[in-house]
């Protein structure tokens, strides 16, 4: 990934149960915001499908597709750095990787 800190569409994220950063969006629940979760095998807790990173066993919280805007990999340490980064405000999949120039 030559360009590890910019959004990039979910239907690119990988798979392979690696962590990443998501926007997810705005809903009655509140504004869109970023989380960091990993795509996760059916098991005994739950189907196949985006968890975040803090869940666990009895108490998985699953993303549904709709709910995930970008994705991002994990940005390198950097210590003049210490936020994350802001959710995608843009509009959608066209301007997410440049689509939209």
């Amino acid at each position: 990934m030559d360009e590890p800190e910019r959004w990039r569409h979910m239907s690119t994220a990988p798979k392979d149960g690696s962590r990443i950063l998501v926007t997810v969006r705005p809903s009655e629940q509140g504004p869109a915001e970023v989380d960091l979760a990993y795509w996760s095998r059916a098991d005994q807790f739950a189907s196949e499908g985006w968890r975040a990173s803090d869940s666990s066993p009895g108490r998985v919280i699953e993303y549904a597709d709709p709910e995930l805007k970008c994705w991002m990999p994990l940005p390198t340490a950097n210590l003049s750095r210490a936020s994350m980064p802001a959710p995608w405000e843009g509009e959608d999949a066209q301007q997410l990787d440049g689509s939209g120039i």
